[in-house]
């Protein structure tokens, strides 16, 4: 645990919690390299099944830390930039490569880097009235971090087009009307519900839930020979797993499957 970033660990679910309240839980460099390395350490250890990912407060995470470069970002240079980008891109790629399920629990305020943060969650649980703001444009920036890659494979191209090129603040009501919230709960529900449904992945099939969204999720960038491919090596890397042999005894003898992530 470190003083932004919470760790904690519970039979098999991971918790990680923003905790920089009073930055409205924008993310500085040390805490974006933290949260990756621990994200891409999660992805390898059995021990870990699902990962549930919030902000503290009443903030989400409103972007990266801008605010912490103070001066010096006047006498950046354009390389300097090109650098200090790729801290926040290596962020967002272990949350989009991550083999085991992620849940995000969205309250209060999503701007910049945050709205990567939120919709990379496999579920995504959010305040109805959490705000939402693109931001990028407003500040005469173009978007980064790898925005431009996840969001045209999440969100439909005309309704990101106006997010991000008005950056108007809209509500987790409008996403949800486009798809992009599995859950729309009050305020005081998210977390719950958003602890319910990580519980429940965490006790599934770990390597199948693992190796179904990685196919989906490389679906989007290869063609149809090299996705039938992807597969048959996923059918047959699973086939004599514990949990794939379990899932089939328990349709036989018509019970409810007893997982344990191997």
């Amino acid at each position: 645990m470190s003083d932004s970033l919470d760790i904690q660990v519970d039979d098999g679910l991971m918790e990680l919690t923003l905790r920089r309240p009073a930055a409205r839980n924008a993310i500085d460099g040390d805490t974006a390299v933290l949260m990756s390395s621990t994200l891409r350490q999660a992805s390898l250890d059995s021990d870990i099944r699902a990962v549930l990912f919030t902000g503290e407060g009443r903030d989400f995470c409103t972007g990266a830390d801008m605010a912490s470069a103070g001066e010096q970002a006047a006498t950046l240079t354009p390389l300097d930039y090109r650098w200090a980008t790729l801290t926040f891109y290596e962020l967002t790629r272990s949350l989009w490569e991550i083999e085991k399920p992620v849940v995000t629990a969205v309250n209060g305020t999503v701007a910049g880097l945050g709205w990567s943060l939120a919709l990379l969650g496999d579920l995504v649980v959010a305040d109805r009235t959490a705000r939402w703001s693109h931001v990028f444009t407003r500040r005469g920036m173009v978007p980064h971090a790898g925005d431009t890659y996840y969001l045209p494979r999440i969100l439909p191209m005309h309704q990101l087009m106006e997010l991000a090129l008005l950056s108007d603040t809209i509500t987790s009501e409008r996403l949800a009307a486009i798809g992009a919230i599995n859950r729309l709960v009050d305020g005081d529900d998210v977390l719950p519900q958003a602890r319910e449904l990580a519980r429940r992945l965490a006790d599934g099939p770990t390597r199948t839930l693992g190796l179904t969204k990685q196919l989906y999720r490389n679906s989007l960038h290869r063609d149809i020979e090299a996705v039938f491919e992807a597969e048959r090596n996923a059918t047959a890397l699973i086939s004599t797993t514990h949990d794939r042999v379990e899932g089939v005894k328990s349709l036989i003898e018509r019970r409810s499957p007893d997982f344990t992530g191997n």
